[in-house]
């Protein structure tokens, strides 16, 4: 049993509440006994969720794929380990030397420059960035 004790407007109450049952609370006040019904908890509505698929642009993945496919990938710079493309810094049509930086790829936690192995004009960019690699896709082109 709680007890409490108020002063409204100079009056003072002194007020126990005892069990409640259900909705009722068995209450009184300066001795006198009372009945008090209680609003219903309403339960607490859980968010919903809603799982929606990430679809990629059609232009995007049927290129990028059309472009894999009929590249010759041996002249390719490849992911060295696996992890997620972060910046391409070539388009197709770019000429690069030796050393140049062509992709950047986050794996372990860190940013790792890929360079060209090789000096050359780049034919296919064979990922795009966000895109998840392994040991050994093909990058980028170079010819």
């Amino acid at each position: 049993m709680k007890e409490y004790k108020y002063t409204i407007n100079g009056n003072k109450y002194e007020v126990a509440i005892g069990d409640i049952v259900e909705n009722i609370a068995t209450v009184t006040v300066n001795g006198d006994e009372y009945k008090v019904e209680m609003e219903a908890k309403k339960p607490k509505e859980k968010p919903k969720v809603v799982i929606r698929p990430v679809e990629a642009k059609p232009s995007e993945s049927s290129s990028s794929q059309a472009k894999s496919n009929a590249v010759n990938t041996q002249d390719a710079v490849k992911a060295p380990l696996p992890g997620v493309i972060t910046e391409i810094k070539v388009s197709v049509g770019d000429d690069v030397k030796a050393g140049d930086t062509v992709v950047v790829l986050e794996a372990m936690k860190m940013a790792n420059n890929l360079d060209a192995e090789k000096s050359g004009k780049v034919t296919a960019v064979c990922v795009q960035p966000g895109q998840s690699v392994m040991e050994g896709d093909a990058l980028v082109v170079i010819e």
